[in-house]
């Protein structure tokens, strides 16, 4: 099985150092960096496209939510957990599509959900993940996957609605399925 990689930012070493230690605990994630500063983090997550990014939200001169719109401007989706010491943030990360709100010091059973709703997640649509797609592919897929249209799809990425439409005909092509609902539906064979 494939280990699952990971990138741990935050400005406050214990705490990354802590995050770090508890990640230790599960055999099926790899931590490939940790990161204090924000800048650095988006060249290294944009750089390593990590399948999971724990990320704190306050940090100096960068909210994680900056760092979150400014990895996505660049085409790189990681599923992004929030680590944070403050409860008042939940509702901003729902709208950021944050995956998990993990509140410091992070309890190790929340973690363990958290990872575990993750690995289901992901293998909800392994057909998907273990493809031919191109990566483009997958990232259109993951989104028509969370039942976005085209026209949002192209608002994501930044492309044209009609990008969108030429790369749904090509994946539905390549994972042999008639409709975006047959591809919701399909399951690794």
């Amino acid at each position: 099985m494939e280990k699952i990689t990971a990138i741990l930012v935050d400005d406050e070493k214990h705490a990354l150092n802590r995050m770090a230690g508890i990640l230790k605990l599960f055999k099926n994630i790899k931590v490939i960096a940790k990161e204090f500063d924000p800048e650095d983090a988006i060249a290294c997550i944009v750089k390593n496209k990590p399948n999971i990014v724990f990320l704190d939200i306050e940090m100096p001169g960068m909210t994680g939510f900056n760092l979150i719109d400014r990895v996505r401007k660049q085409f790189v989706f990681p599923t992004f957990i929030i680590v944070t010491a403050y409860n008042q943030y939940a509702i901003k990360a729902l709208k950021k599509e944050a995956f998990d709100y993990l509140i410091k010091p992070v309890d190790i059973d929340d973690l363990r959900d958290c990872l575990n709703r993750y690995e289901q997640k992901q293998n909800h649509f392994p057909h998907i993940e273990n493809s031919n797609l191109s990566e483009r592919e997958k990232e259109i897929a993951r989104l028509i996957c969370k039942r976005k249209t085209s026209k949002q799809i192209a608002e994501i990425l930044f492309i044209s609605k009609h990008t969108v439409d030429t790369h749904r005909r090509k994946i539905l092509e390549k994972l042999g399925v008639k409709t975006t609902s047959d591809l919701l539906l399909a399951k690794k064979t």
